[in-house]
């Protein structure tokens, strides 16, 4: 039973529902990233606390902006791209593109019956490499006529030129150095060159490569940017970062890769990281549990090592160690809605005294921060035997887009709770929405 409930939760806490795009939520890589990020989107004034990154579980080299505040980040990208500076290389110039209003522009090329097609392929334009298959962008306009397809392959062409100046400015104003562009730019030559050296120019949706990677060093050789003082990435921040590609590595790729990437030879924080995280997805828990107390003692401050502990612990069946790992994983980590959810969890598991209240307490307080699926359904358990249950699965519903059990599960709450209750009303809503 305890294996059957771990594997659903994974597959909530880790994932969206996939009928979109899989989003992954993990408050410490969102963190990490937005903080990597925020000169960039300073520079190109946006408010701090109007960005939001999301995370795409896809192993796509790829990223994309939406209205400049809604930052799109592969999987696939952070885990091959190795310094912090490089990410904001790629966030700069996905940001170019909302700087120079590329969607409304490219809206405005199309034809309505390509409308919506083409702004998906809009969403990924940037680095968009996708396997290797520079010419995506050309399957995804098929049934349009020759000339227009050419004429929007060169639109999206230029799109991509003015992105790169435009990020290539946002990081010098940033005060980071540009040259994060060439690690990029090599990283994608040395994946691509071989398919772009066999097709034809005029029929993908991106400028080659090499022709990025030449207009990049041009402008780094001019004198004022030569002669610039940029910042550098502190050991601290590299270290954050290194954190945050090694949990992705270990949560997402196969034991034999990880093995590669971080030998046991490595005893480097981010290996430990990742092996910890690779052993507890296996099932050796007493390795996973090791590794991380490792962690814990070089990093004390951690709250991200403590919220793995957690998870470890709640694994073996350890209430009470998982319950403490999770109260200093917060304690460290003010205001972290996952880590709540995940002690909120345990706390209803456990069931002592006031468990269940504080569980509740911890579930009400988080949907009002972020609310996700998780803590819905860890909510319905911390109420037990209780028509509130029924209400919080119909919202746990509702959020995993499964509309006709969202119905069953509010016309149950409302034949068990009283016309006043609050949870009696959210229950009519559900069942007066739309279909």
């Amino acid at each position: 039973m305890m294996k059957k409930i771990l594997i659903f939760i994974f597959a909530i806490l880790f994932t969206a529902h996939a009928h979109a795009e899989s989003l992954i939520n993990d408050t410490e890589v969102e963190s990490v990233l937005s903080e990597l990020v925020a000169p960039i989107a300073t520079a190109a004034k946006i408010a701090p606390n109007r960005m939001h990154i999301y995370l795409v579980d896809d192993d796509s080299f790829n990223a994309f902006v939406i209205g400049g505040e809604d930052i799109y980040i592969y999987t696939g990208l952070l885990k091959r791209v190795t310094t912090p500076n490089a990410l904001r290389a790629v966030v700069a110039h996905e940001l170019g593109h909302t700087l120079g209003g590329h969607m409304a522009q490219l809206s405005a090329q199309m034809e309505s019956e390509m409308r919506r097609a083409m702004i998906i392929q809009a969403l990924g334009v940037g680095l968009m490499v996708l396997g290797g298959n520079p010419s995506l962008g050309a399957g995804v306009m098929a049934g349009a006529t020759g000339i227009a397809r050419q004429s929007l392959l060169s639109f999206s062409r230029d799109e991509e030129r003015v992105a790169d100046d435009l990020g290539f400015n946002l990081m010098v104003d940033a005060g980071y150095n540009p040259n994060g562009f060439i690690e990029i730019f090599t990283q994608m030559n040395e994946m691509t060159s071989p398919i772009e050296s066999r097709v034809n120019k005029n029929s993908i949706n991106h400028p080659v490569t090499a022709e990025r990677l030449k207009n990049v060093r041009e402008k780094l050789a001019d004198k004022k940017i030569r002669d610039k003082k940029f910042k550098d990435d502190d050991a601290e921040m590299i270290k954050k970062y290194d954190l945050v590609r090694a949990k992705l590595i270990g949560y997402l790729d196969d034991s034999a890769r990880i093995k590669t990437l971080y030998p046991y030879s490595d005893k480097s924080d981010a290996a430990i990281y990742a092996r910890a995280i690779a052993n507890m997805r296996g099932g050796n828990l007493a390795g996973a549990a090791t590794g991380t107390r490792t962690l814990v003692s070089r990093q004390p401050k951690n709250p991200y090592f403590y919220e793995l502990l957690g998870d470890i612990e709640y694994q073996f069946g350890h209430y009470d160690d998982s319950i403490d790992a999770y109260e200093r994983a917060i304690t460290l980590r003010k205001n972290s809605p996952q880590i709540e959810t995940a002690l909120a969890l345990v706390l209803s598991e456990r069931g002592e005294n006031d468990d269940r209240a504080r569980a509740i307490e911890l579930c009400r307080r988080t949907i009002l921060v972020e609310p996700k699926p998780l803590a819905y359904w860890v909510l319905a358990r911390a109420f037990g035997d209780d028509g509130r249950a029924d209400w919080a699965m119909a919202e746990f519903y509702v959020l995993t887009k499964q509309p006709a059990k969202a119905r069953e599960y509010a016309r149950r709450a409302k034949t068990r709770l009283s016309h006043d209750a609050p949870e009696y009303i959210k229950s009519d809503d559900i069942l007066n929405q739309k279909k």
